[in-house]
């Protein structure tokens, strides 16, 4: 009987702090990127410091979603309306935008009439001792691309990035080319790895730098040398999307990142809401990377060609669009009327020209159309 009562009373208090706890559903948490003042004595503070600061300002631990010490004085948090409110009410409070979405947008590259040539033959030596952070969906390290043959020495000595592809830090599927690889996205609150899911991040990647690969082709079509437009520049890979999806607070993560960690250029294909400078989380990013002296290209959206389609237009960027080519693989048919048609297509049997096939009308399979083909095609333009 005494032990019963001991229990008991050792249970009141319990029961009191349950009471007075708030308890918060996650379905009432809302991502914020919230703006701070710094401290002042801001330049000399280190990242930790930063961090506290930004913590000080969060109702309990574990509401930190992304701090942002290099390119914003601010950081992402997860928040109730409520807890908002009176988080605008602290010294130091500036302004919170809600988290945004944004998209994959075709990679951005220029037309430079320039030697195609092998590393090897010294046809392609643009690039050296460059540091290109690609902010997108990942990478797929082991991509002929990023083959590290003939790479000059490693990185210069300002890089202090790293390889995130095993959960024990190994950087086993980094090399001299793709030097350090960061994931940034949560899924079920765990940080998955910086594989790319998507095929974008890789695409990206090797368009900005992706090493010579010889004999190059699509179904044994428009076979040659392809190669990035900076050959022999180092590659880190930050990853802030998750297949199409991509998340503002992520995005101002990676280029965060990819300043801290030494990245001389930094080249985003995200697109998202046209909002005001101040409410983009990108172009606040990118700001504060040019101010660090780090080189910022960006997409410059697949929207048009209509009247007010550009996305990324802020003026401290290189806003480049994707470039049309004059290369045409050509497929015609003839029919047996006479009558021939010129179209496109990589697939090319090899059938006799002399023989003739049936039609095959697709709609009378009785399958509906895929709907995975529309999602393609609007994505592609």
């Amino acid at each position: 009987m005494e032990t019963s009562k001991h229990s008991m009373l050792c249970l009141v208090p319990l029961l009191l702090l349950a009471a007075g706890a708030k308890v918060v559903a996650h379905d009432d948490l809302t991502t914020f990127i919230i703006h701070v003042h710094p401290n002042e004595n801001d330049a000399l503070a280190t990242a930790d410091d930063r961090k506290a600061l930004y913590e000080s300002f969060l109702p309990e631990e574990g509401r930190l979603v992304h701090a942002y010490p290099h390119v914003a004085s601010g950081f992402a948090a997860q928040l109730t309306p409520e807890e908002l409110d009176e988080m605008s009410t602290m010294p130091g409070f500036v302004s919170a935008v809600p988290d945004q979405t944004y998209e994959l947008q075709t990679t951005q590259f220029l037309g430079l009439d320039v030697i195609q040539g092998n590393i090897s033959d010294g046809g392609a030596e643009r690039g050296a001792g460059v540091i290109i952070g690609v902010i997108d969906t990942g990478v797929f390290p082991f991509h002929p691309s990023f083959s590290d043959a003939g790479m000059p020495p490693p990185p210069p000595a300002k890089w202090t990035g790293h390889c995130e592809f095993n959960n024990n830090g190994s950087s086993a599927a980094c090399n001299n080319k793709l030097i350090g690889a960061r994931s940034f996205v949560s899924v079920n609150g765990t940080v998955i790895p910086p594989l790319d899911d998507s095929g974008h991040g890789t695409h990206a990647a090797s368009t900005a730098a992706g090493a010579a690969v010889p004999g190059a082709n699509v179904l044994g079509q428009g076979t040659g040398v392809a190669t990035g437009m900076a050959p022999l520049a180092y590659l880190a890979a930050y990853k802030v999307c998750h297949e199409l999806f991509c998340r503002g607070s992520d995005g101002l993560a990676g280029i965060d990142a990819a300043v801290d960690d030494g990245c001389d250029v930094i080249s985003v294909s995200l697109a998202g809401p046209q909002n005001p400078f101040h409410k983009d989380p990108v172009a606040i990013g990118t700001f504060g990377a040019i101010q660090k002296g780090v080189f910022v290209s960006m997409a410059a959206g697949n929207f048009g060609p209509n009247t007010s389609s550009l996305r990324n237009e802020a003026p401290w960027a290189l806003t480049v669009a994707a470039s049309t080519m004059d290369r045409s693989i050509r497929s015609t048919v003839c029919l047996g009327n006479g009558l021939s048609f010129d179209g496109e297509s990589a697939y090319q049997p090899d059938v006799s020209s002399s023989t003739f096939y049936p039609l095959v009308y697709a709609g009378a399979s009785g399958y509906a159309a895929p709907v995975r083909w529309t999602a393609w095609t609007s994505r592609a333009k």
